[in-house]
């Protein structure tokens, strides 16, 4: 063990700082789920800042130093505190917000968003089916991003008032009828946040015929 640690002494250091830096500074996400469309695809791989908020231990959530307070319209991954499986949402409501939705219009502290460009989309599902989707872009509180709704989908249109507690975020996909978020698994607590997504790294059809999608390769995500 010692003559093989002496030989590969480098490739082990190099192994070792790159574990480091992936679990503490940096990573990447793959998108498994449309539950983020249109605004990321089913088989982007986003780039996550670690450091963004907090810098933890590797392999923990512990956190040992905070570098920065999340911000409406982030889009974040983070750990379900429902059965801990890691998720990438739209942070729509910061700790003290109110937060509410009255069929499928987004309320924060009482102001409802604003909706615009209203167009209609065939949106691909599981096992080659299609359902028809209304895309709008939607404005709240200084945040603008493009979101869809599902009609032909069963979800919770409506829920709240829901007051987001010290050191909890709420979160949203932006597919809202399609997405395992706050309004199912609550509010998320700022030890399970895991970084920013900022850009899209590579991407693929997944979907389709797996072709790369070269014009989504380092997109800034909105």
């Amino acid at each position: 063990m010692k003559l093989f640690i002496k030989k590969n002494r480098g490739f082990l250091i190099f192994l070792l700082c790159f574990g480091f830096f992936r679990t503490a500074m940096a990573d990447w996400n793959p998108i498994p789920s449309g539950s983020m469309r249109p605004t990321l695809l089913e088989g982007d791989v986003v780039l996550v800042n670690r450091l963004a908020y907090n810098f933890k231990l590797p392999l923990t959530d512990i956190a040992v130093l905070k570098l920065g307070n999340p911000q409406r319209g982030d889009v974040v991954t983070f750990t379900s505190p429902a059965d801990g499986v890691r998720l990438i949402k739209r942070l729509v409501g910061v700790p003290g917000d109110v937060v509410e939705m009255k069929n499928e219009i987004l309320f924060i502290n009482g102001a409802a968003a604003q909706y615009s460009a209203l167009q209609s989309v065939t949106e691909p599902m599981d096992y080659g089916r299609a359902t028809e989707g209304l895309r709008t872009t939607e404005r709240i509180i200084g945040n603008e991003r493009t979101i869809q709704f599902l009609p032909d989908i069963h979800a919770k249109r409506s829920f709240g008032p829901t007051v987001v507690p010290d050191d909890s975020y709420f979160f949203l996909g932006d597919n809202r009828d399609n997405s395992a978020d706050s309004r199912y698994i609550g509010v998320v607590p700022r030890r399970l946040l895991i970084g920013r997504a900022h850009h899209i790294l590579v991407s693929a059809n997944i979907k389709g015929d797996w072709l790369p999608r070269l014009e989504r390769i380092g997109e800034r995500i909105q």
